[in-house]
């Protein structure tokens, strides 16, 4: 898993009225982050563009999460998730998205797109616990 620096404990809330877009190509490089993005993940535009999307990847994320999201991606569908993120500065953010492939007129997969909102209180609990669940059942598991 890569490392994104210290973690220091603090949550970004979103507000209700942003809404965080990002595109990659199809490696999950960053193409387009837009101003929520940029505001909320504490990285300039510049810092941002041609890195992998997991540069916000929170250590506390379950890899099971993103292997369902990659493998529900790569059959075509649209995938929606809850996601804690990690902030340039260590602080971290959650946030329900929905991402899906774009597609060329070939229908290739030539990137993905992701938009990312606030999610209620009670679906951060919910995640919150399962996600503790599923990181101690993969450090079980090796």
């Amino acid at each position: 898993m890569r490392d994104n620096g210290p973690v220091s404990g603090k949550e970004i809330e979103l507000r209700d009225d942003q809404l965080i877009i990002s595109r990659t190509d199809n490696q999950g490089r960053i193409v387009y982050a837009n101003a929520d993005f940029i505001e909320i993940s504490g990285f300039t535009e510049e810092e941002l563009i041609g890195q992998s999307h997991n540069i916000i990847r929170h250590p506390d994320m379950p890899r099971g999460v993103f292997k369902f999201l990659w493998d529900n991606l790569a059959t075509g569908k649209e995938v929606f998730a809850y996601v804690k993120n990690m902030a340039k500065d260590g602080s971290f953010y959650w946030v329900l998205a929905t991402v899906k492939a774009d597609r060329d007129a070939q229908h290739n997969i030539r990137g993905y797109t992701s938009i990312r909102r606030k999610p209620s209180s009670e679906a951060i609990r919910q995640a919150t616990g399962l996600y503790r669940e599923m990181l101690a059942a993969e450090a079980s598991a090796g």
